[in-house]
């Protein structure tokens, strides 16, 4: 359940497709793609499973393939997406986003900067940020983030370079914030319990789905799972 003390206010509608609801409700069980886990399968065939079992939002994440290469692989899911009526997102690549129609981009605090990603994107644009303190949260609210990626809550190999924000600091940021806030970073089925009363919307992960010998059980689990405590 969401902390207490994040007081509700009244939020402009100012999206196409999503509302702020949705958008907070997209936060619940949050597909991040990651190629290194398909182990031969298609990312259209996992993400399809995902969604099938109940994804909530899926963000393209592709550090290593040009504009064009996301643009290509956008193609394929964007339609997948739609038909489950969750927002896809792309990772850091701005112009990809623009591109392809994606509903919007998520941004880290080193990436294209948020007022840049806005200016391209639109106002009907979603735009998330990576945060991992209280005041990067802040500022992020503040610079128009419609939601933000908190974390890594633990170690991932995923990212292994990723600054630690255990669920004590994520509790603080949440607590800071209206807008939603998905965690991220080494969770799992086995490890999401952690984040239950810091007042996160949901939990973003990679491997837990990805790297699933099923996908679809695997989301539709984590989904049960998650609907249990936020």
């Amino acid at each position: 359940m969401a902390a207490e003390s994040r007081a509700p206010r009244a939020v402009p509608c100012r999206r196409g497709r999503f509302s702020p609801d949705d958008i907070r409700r997209a936060m619940l069980v949050y597909g991040v793609s990651d190629r290194a886990w398909l182990a031969g399968r298609s990312l259209k065939d996992v993400v399809a499973g995902a969604l099938a079992g109940g994804a909530t939002c899926i963000q393209l994440r592709e550090k290593h393939l040009t504009t064009d290469e996301i643009v290509a692989e956008a193609a394929e899911l964007i339609p997948l997406c739609r038909a489950a009526g969750v927002p896809f997102l792309i990772d850091d690549d701005v112009e990809a986003a623009l591109r392809s129609g994606a509903d919007g981009v998520h941004v880290g605090q080193s990436d294209t900067e948020l007022a840049q990603a806005r200016r391209a994107l639109g106002e009907d644009a979603i735009i998330g940020v990576s945060a991992q303190t209280v005041e990067q949260a802040q500022a992020a609210e503040a610079g128009g983030a419609d939601y933000l990626g908190v974390g890594a809550v633990f170690a991932t190999a995923t990212k292994t370079d990723a600054i630690l924000t255990p669920p004590p600091v994520l509790k603080e940021i949440c607590a800071s914030v209206q807008i939603p806030v998905t965690a991220i970073g080494g969770l799992n089925y086995d490890t999401v319990d952690a984040i239950a009363g810091c007042g996160a919307d949901g939990a973003a992960v990679v491997s837990a789905i990805f790297a699933a010998a099923d996908p679809e059980a695997a989301t539709r689990a984590l989904v049960t799972k998650m609907e249990g405590f936020i």
